[in-house]
């Protein structure tokens, strides 16, 4: 999609030019002192650790804790992210957060300061390296404002950023190696690092609202995507945080990759973390199958593609299975065995079943035509 961004924007140096010298840095001046000096053992587990705690920092800190309330942390936490999270050039929290929030409020139209419908580059990266000629207010985060360590990030984010993302490898590769490692651990753990994170970040506006499935909800363009999940600490359940932003997990099932909720998790376990946000299964089940008949709704009723008798009566019972199933929940859960794993689990079942009967409905008529 081509990057369009508002008329009534403007360039904004300052996130232009970092952005455009890092991102150059990394792509010249790193693959060069990596072909010349090479790199130890010391220095990749360094920048690993360093993605590991920015990275999280962005997803634990700024976005599930401080922009959703998720869940409550002691103070550790919150200095650790605050401090690690501006390690990260992304900007102070209460400037996140409130454009996270803001984006959650006006999804996918002019008030959702990464709109995906303004093209791709626009909701990845134009929408930092140009800005409004009247920027919103912060009236969505009073609750940051008056949080002394937010506040204090706030005043000092700058030279918080510079020690945490620059000195600091610096001084480590210094301790280890000397003034070469002090160099390798400045664009190493500094600025590739910064570029790895910053634009894992970013995809998750841009990648995330173009490409994946929407299992929960077609109501805006966020989609799951297990691939951009890999990548992004586990941020890349989109269209299920979409649909249900309060819950400390993004991927809700045992087996998808959600680091982040793993750390939340083990913290609480250790006293750091507390009032984990969780939606009921009852709700995500019945979002599934709302969702599932909508999109059979839609499909049984569009004109491009006429269906056959046979294949619309095949998507009528499906339908009606469906309905069927919503029903038998509705039943279940009023029963004293309505927390019985078993029952969740036959529903989940019987959604796959059903959405792989739609499919095979719909290539029966694509084959027919």
């Amino acid at each position: 999609m081509p990057f369009r961004h508002p008329p009534t924007s403007k360039v904004n140096w300052t996130n232009s030019s970092f952005l455009t010298s890092t991102a150059v840095l990394t792509f010249t001046l790193v693959p060069w002192y990596l072909y010349t000096y090479g790199i130890d053992r010391f220095q990749v587990i360094m920048f690993s650790v360093f993605c590991i705690i920015t990275g999280l920092s962005i997803t634990l800190g700024y976005h599930r804790l401080f922009s959703h309330l998720s869940f409550k942390a002691k103070w550790p936490v919150r200095l650790l992210t605050l401090i690690f999270g501006a390690a990260t050039f992304e900007n102070h929290v209460i400037a996140w957060a409130s454009d996270h929030r803001r984006h959650h409020k006006n999804v996918d139209t002019d008030g959702d300061p990464y709109d995906i419908s303004k093209g791709f580059w626009h909701a990845h990266m134009g929408w930092v390296m140009f800005r409004r000629e009247i920027e919103p207010p912060w009236d969505n985060v009073q609750d940051l404002q008056r949080d002394p360590l937010v506040l204090w990030q706030q005043r000092n984010y700058v030279l918080i950023a510079a020690l945490a993302s620059f000195a600091l490898p610096a001084f480590l590769g210094w301790l280890h190696a000397g003034l070469s490692g002090a160099v390798c651990g400045f664009l190493i753990s500094g600025v590739a690092r910064i570029t790895a994170v910053q634009h894992s970040t970013f995809l998750i506006n841009s990648l995330c609202h173009t490409i994946g499935s929407r299992p929960y909800s077609t109501n805006c363009s966020a989609r799951d995507s297990w691939l951009m999940a890999l990548f992004t600490f586990g941020e890349g359940y989109h269209n299920y945080h979409h649909e249900f932003q309060h819950d400390y997990r993004n991927g809700v099932r045992w087996y998808q990759w959600d680091p982040t909720k793993w750390a939340v998790w083990t913290l609480s376990k250790l006293g750091l973390t507390s009032d984990l946000r969780r939606v009921t299964e009852e709700k995500i089940v019945l979002a599934e199958i709302a969702e599932a008949r909508r999109q059979l709704g839609k499909r049984i009723k569009c004109d491009r593609q006429p269906l056959s008798e046979k294949v619309r009566e095949l998507l009528n019972a499906s339908d009606q299975k469906l309905h069927e199933w919503a029903q038998r929940w509705q039943t279940w859960k009023s029963t004293a065995n309505a927390d019985r794993p078993d029952y969740l689990e036959e529903i989940r079942n019987a959604l796959k079943e059903t959405r792989r009967e739609i499919q095979r409905a719909f290539e029966l008529a694509a084959s027919v035509g």
